[in-house]
C-alpha cells in the first residue's frame, strides 16, 4: 500500500475548487502543513493555463518572496486572474490589498490562496475578506486518493444509506485496518520505506509545526509544554475533550491549556467535534470530542506501533478503537468536503450514557446516526443510542450506519444497517 504513493496524489478536492471558483471571488486552502496543498495549487494552475495566459503562483515560504510582498502587498495581487498566494497567512496585510482589488473588480475567479493556519484564528485586523472568502479544507489524503479509487460513501450515506448494504466485497483482514490506521494519510510519511523512517518524519513535522508556526502566531512563554499538551489531547482522541486533566497531568493552569489547546488547533494538528443536539433536552451533555488531524500523527504521538495495536490485550483493544474512530470520523470529514451541499457535523451524548460517535445533518434537518466499532461482530444491544435517537427525532431520522472490522453489511430492524469500514474507499457504483 505504502509503496505505490505516486509524486502526485490525484486529489478529489482539485475538481471541487475548479467548480467553486465558477461562482467565488476568493477560495482559500487552509489545512496543516505537507498535506499536499501547494501541490494541489500547482495542479489547480497546471489546468488553468491556457495559450500564453499562464498562471503563477506566490510563495511565500520563500523568504525573499515573503518581504518583497510586505513591502508592496498592492503589487502581488495585481495580474491576470486567478492570482494563486501559496502560505498566504506570513503576510496577512496581502488581504487587505486583496478586499481592494475585489472592491474594484469583484467577479469569481480571481484569487486562490493557500495558509497553514485557520483563517478564523487569525488576528480580526487581519480578517479583511470575512464573508468574501470561501473556505475549504485541505486535509491529509483519504484512502481513496491513496488506493486510486473514487469513494462515494459519505454521498450514498446521506442519499440511500441501504444501498450501502448491497454491495458485498473482500474481506479486509484486522491487520490491514491497523496498517491504514497507524500509516495515515500525510504524503510524505507514507512514502517512507520504514516505521522508523515514517518516526523521523513525524518528529521532524511536528518540531516544525510547534515551533515555527505556533510560535509566529504567538508568544508562548511555556514553549516546551506544547510537544507535551499534544500528546495529553492525543490521548484522548476519538474522547471527550477534557482541558483539565490535561492541565493537572502537565501543572500547568488550565486557562493557558485551553490557550494552548486553541494555537494546536489553529495550525491544524487537532479538531473539536462539537457537541450535537443539545436542543433535544437538558440531558445532552455540551462538550465537544477531539480529534487528532490524521491517525497517523497520532499513532506516533502514542507511540502504538502496529504490532502493539495487534496485541490481544485490553488496553490494545482501547487504544486501537479510538484511534479507529479518529480514522473514520476523519475519513467520512474528507468525502462531505467534496459535496455541493454543506453538511452540519456533530457527536451526540447524553449524561445517561447514550452516545453516538458521528452525527451528520443535511440541510433539510434529514439526520445519519454513524457509530464506530473496533470488533468484528455487533450486537443488536449495541444499536441503543441510534434506537433512542430514532425514536425522538421521528421522520427527521433518516438512518443508523454502524461501521465495523467485520466482513458482512446487513440491515437490522429497517433503518439500522452495520457495514465494513472497509466501504469507506470502495466504490458502491
Amino acid at each position: 500500500m505504502l509503496e505505490t504513493l505516486p509524486s502526485i496524489v490525484a486529489r478529489r478536492l482539485k475538481e471541487v475548487v475548479l467548480s467553486r471558483l465558477q461562482d467565488e471571488s476568493v477560495v482559500v486552502l487552509q489545512g496543516p502543513r505537507a498535506v499536499g496543498k501547494s501541490t494541489l495549487l500547482g495542479e489547480l494552475a497546471n489546468s488553468l493555463n491556457t495559450g500564453e495566459a499562464r498562471v503563477e503562483i506566490v510563495d511565500l515560504d520563500d523568504l525573499a518572496t515573503r518581504t518583497a510582498a510586505q513591502a508592496d502587498p498592492a503589487l502581488f495581487v495585481r495580474g491576470t486572474a486567478p492570482i494563486m498566494i501559496d502560505e498566504f497567512q506570513h503576510v496577512p496585510e496581502l488581504l487587505d490589498a486583496i478586499k481592494s482589488e475585489l472592491n474594484r473588480d469583484g467577479s469569481p475567479g480571481r484569487f486562490v490562496l493557500t495558509g497553514s493556519t485557520r483563517y478564523a484564528a487569525l488576528p480580526a485586523t487581519a480578517q479583511a475578506l470575512t464573508g468574501r472568502a470561501h473556505l475549504i479544507d485541505v486535509l491529509p489524503l483519504s484512502q481513496g486518493e491513496i488506493t486510486g479509487s473514487r469513494e462515494n460513501f459519505a454521498s450514498a450515506l446521506l442519499s440511500d444509506p441501504r444501498s450501502l448494504v448491497s454491495m458485498q466485497a473482500p474481506a479486509t483482514p484486522r491487520e490491514e485496518y491497523i496498517r491504514r490506521v497507524v500509516a495515515g494519510g500525510f504524503p510524505s510519511a507514507l512514502r517512507r520505506a520504514s516505521p522508523a523512517s515514517r518516526t523521523r518524519w513525524f518528529d521532524d513535522y511536528v518540531r516544525l509545526v510547534v515551533e515555527r508556526d505556533v510560535m509566529d502566531l504567538s508568544r508562548v512563554r511555556q514553549r516546551r509544554q506544547l510537544p507535551l499538551l499534544l500528546r495529553q489531547l492525543a490521548s484522548q482522541t476519538g474522547q471527550i475533550l477534557n482541558v483539565a486533566n490535561a492541565s493537572v497531568a502537565l501543572g500547568i493552569e488550565q486557562s493557558t491549556t485551553e490557550n494552548y489547546t486553541k494555537l494546536l488547533e489553529t495550525v491544524f494538528l487537532i479538531q473539536r467535534l462539537p457537541a450535537w443536539g443539545t436542543t433535544l433536552g437538558s440531558r445532552v451533555a455540551a462538550s465537544p470530542k477531539i480529534h487528532m488531524i490524521d491517525s497517523g500523527l497520532a499513532s506516533y504521538l502514542l507511540r502504538l506501533s502496529e504490532s502493539r495495536l495487534a496485541a490481544a490485550s485490553a488496553q490494545s483493544l482501547t487504544e486501537f478503537g479510538h484511534l479507529l474512530e479518529t480514522f473514520v470520523v476523519g475519513e467520512i470529514c474528507r468525502q462531505l468536503d467534496w459535496l455541493d451541499s454543506p453538511v452540519h457535523r456533530g457527536h451526540w451524548r447524553t449524561r445517561t450514557g447514550e452516545e453516538i460517535d458521528l452525527i451528520l445533518e443535511r440541510e433539510d434537518g434529514k439526520v445519519v446516526a454513524v457509530e464506530v466499532k473496533a470488533g468484528s461482530q455487533v450486537r443488536a444491544s449495541e444499536l441503543g443510542s441510534q434506537m433512542a435517537l430514532s425514536r425522538k427525532l421521528g421522520d427527521q431520522f433518516l438512518a443508523g450506519v454502524t461501521l465495523y472490522t467485520g466482513t458482512r453489511a446487513y440491515t437490522h430492524d429497517t433503518d439500522f444497517h452495520v457495514i465494513p469500514i472497509d466501504r469507506l474507499w470502495r466504490s458502491t457504483a
